[in-house]
């Protein structure tokens, strides 16, 4: 399970007193996530996740966190929200790490996404780009191009014991994308910045709610379709599925047009994308902390993505004519 921080049941019962949502009756570890220590807790009120954050996310980050998941709902996005302890607080302090707990939201994530999967997540990422618009608070994405270089630093000694010839094929990537290419004049706004399939919940075929914020920022909207672009249209093979992508992508252009520019940068954000999660795979694949009950993820699904990403010319590559994602 994806824990790092396990908690007693006595210490947890205590904890549970400072709120208002019942007396604690059974809770486990969550599988999913590799960020955080998450549970599902099983209340006499009902069901709740309790989250503790862990070293990579910044507690000053919580507020952001938190307050997007409030602004997100109140414009209709299905999204948790925080139960405020006693005191007024969202935010408590348990095991040592800071804590939340957030409602419980219905329905399950796609194992092997669908075509269907992947245009209701193409619909729900424009909505929530257009929801949070407004949304008062920023946050900079610590794990963009400015981000990569020391991620790579720390895996780099050890990059070829993945894979033979990995640290060369990492750093070829880091000096193109730091070579003046990225782009800096598209569209900005909230971002989900890792709206995986763990990350969407469904009931059928419908999207029912979108979890786990933690690494939401301020950026290019258009980085966050490239992330989705190789969470949600790749086969377990890491083929590309160009049906999927024009689910996708037309889903998404029917809720919010992609600019002309923002299309002609997508294939070279989604390249970005993919070299950042192989980059923290290989940091977090290299590094698991010791006793942690956690399966790593494989960086190797990423360098796969990303070799295919190379090969791209054009937003034609991924199966979507320009007319129906223009504004």
């Amino acid at each position: 399970m994806a824990v790092y921080t396990d908690v007693a049941a006595d210490e947890l019962a205590e904890f549970l007193k400072t709120y208002e949502i019942g007396e604690l009756l059974s809770y486990k570890g969550i599988a999913e996530g590799v960020e955080n220590s998450n549970f599902l807790l099983h209340t006499t009120s009902g069901y709740f996740i309790l989250t503790l954050y862990e070293k990579r996310v910044a507690k000053s980050d919580l507020p952001f966190f938190l307050g997007l998941m409030t602004h997100l709902a109140a414009r209709g996005i299905n999204c948790p929200q925080p139960v405020k302890n006693r005191a007024g607080d969202a935010l408590s302090v348990l095991a040592g790490r800071p804590a939340a707990i957030i409602n419980f939201l219905e329905g399950i994530w796609p194992r092997k996404p669908n075509v269907a999967h992947c245009a209701g997540v193409g619909e729900v990422l424009a909505q929530m780009h257009l929801a949070g618009a407004d949304f008062s608070m920023a946050r900079a994405n610590a794990l963009s191009v400015s981000g990569w270089r020391p991620l790579f630093e720390q895996a780099a000694s050890r990059a070829d014991e993945v894979q033979p010839g990995l640290r060369d094929f990492i750093g070829a990537e880091l000096d193109h994308l730091e070579s003046g290419v990225w782009p800096k004049d598209l569209p900005h706004g909230v971002i989900h910045a890792d709206l995986f399939p763990d990350n969407v919940f469904f009931l059928g075929e419908r999207v029912s709610g979108v979890i786990d914020f933690t690494f939401a920022c301020t950026d290019m909207l258009a980085y966050d379709v490239a992330i989705c672009l190789n969470a949600w249209c790749f086969e377990s093979d890491c083929s590309f599925n160009v049906t999927k992508a024009r689910a996708f992508l037309g889903a998404y252009g029917r809720t919010r047009k992609l600019s002309d520019a923002e299309q002609q940068a997508l294939p070279l954000l989604a390249r970005g994308a993919a070299l950042r999660f192989l980059l923290t795979r290989l940091v977090d694949f290299l590094n698991v902390p010791a006793g942690a009950l956690v399966r790593p993820k494989d960086p190797l699904e990423y360098f796969r993505k990303l070799r295919f990403q190379q090969s791209v010319a054009g937003i034609r590559d991924y199966g979507v004519a320009t007319s129906g994602l223009m504004a």
